[in-house]
């Protein structure tokens, strides 16, 4: 929840490729105080089965940018592992990988009092965020 002095962070992703919430998806929140500050783990959750983190950490008074980091590799791997008990390894998977992007990590510039909500879309070789509601 922001305050005055803080500001807040929610997220929630959905895997396209799917047409799903992404569940069991790690995410840390970072924060910082200033450009050339450096970054500053504040910790961190897991998606739910809708796909959300409700239980990210508020960032400091004082923030000015905040970053997200998704670890998307495990919960691709994890995916791929189930859809393979019953079929042939993904054709798509590249050196036994099951994603591109074996992480994803956004960074954004906050404001005190305001709430930002940063949904990630996403799919084994691509995603896209944008600021929600």
């Amino acid at each position: 929840m922001s305050t005055e002095t803080t500001a807040s962070v929610s997220t929630h992703i959905l895997d396209t490729s799917a047409g799903r919430p992404a569940g069991g998806v790690a995410v840390r929140l970072l924060a910082r105080s200033g450009r050339e500050a450096d970054w500053q783990a504040l910790g961190g959750s897991s998606t739910d089965a809708d796909g959300r983190c409700k239980d990210l950490p508020a960032p400091p008074e004082g923030t000015t940018h905040v970053r997200l980091e998704f670890d998307t590799e495990t919960y691709f791997a994890k995916k791929q592992a189930a859809a393979q008990q019953d079929a042939p390894a993904l054709r798509d998977s590249e050196n036994g990988r099951p994603v591109f992007f074996p992480e994803v990590t956004i960074a954004f510039a906050v404001v005190p009092g305001e709430h930002y909500h940063v949904p990630l879309l996403l799919n084994p070789f691509g995603y896209s965020v944008y600021r929600g509601s």
